[in-house]
C-alpha cells in the first residue's frame, strides 16, 4: 500500500490461531491504524466485513485505541459506508 508511505505507515498482515485474518493494517506512526479487506467481487463485501468486525472484537482497543476505519477493498462497484460503520472502496477511488 504505497499510500501509506508518506505518511510513514507500515502495513502488516495480521492472522490469528483462531483464523481470524486480515489482509492489511496499515498504522501510522501517531498510533492511529485501520484494517483492510481485499476482495475482487462487490458480492464478497458483507462476508469481509463481518470478518473486519470479527477482528475488531478481538482486539485490545483500550490499549491500540479504535480503528480509523475498517475497509473493504473491492475491484468494481460503488463506495459508501455501510449501516455498520465498514467503509466500502472500489480500488480505483484510491489511485489516479
Amino acid at each position: 500500500m504505497a499510500h501509506a508511505q508518506p505518511l510513514e505507515g507500515r502495513v502488516l498482515h495480521y492472522r490469528d490461531s483462531y483464523g481470524t485474518e486480515v489482509d492489511a493494517i496499515v498504522q501510522l506512526t501517531d498510533g492511529r491504524w485501520l484494517a483492510c479487506e481485499v476482495k475482487l467481487s462487490p458480492d464478497a463485501v458483507d462476508a469481509a466485513a463481518a470478518s473486519l468486525l470479527r477482528f475488531q472484537d478481538t482486539v485490545d482497543l483500550d490499549k491500540v485505541g479504535d480503528p480509523s476505519a475498517l475497509v473493504v477493498i473491492t475491484g468494481t462497484g460503488y463506495g459508501c459506508r455501510r449501516p455498520d460503520g465498514v467503509a466500502v472502496v472500489p480500488i480505483g477511488a484510491l489511485g489516479p
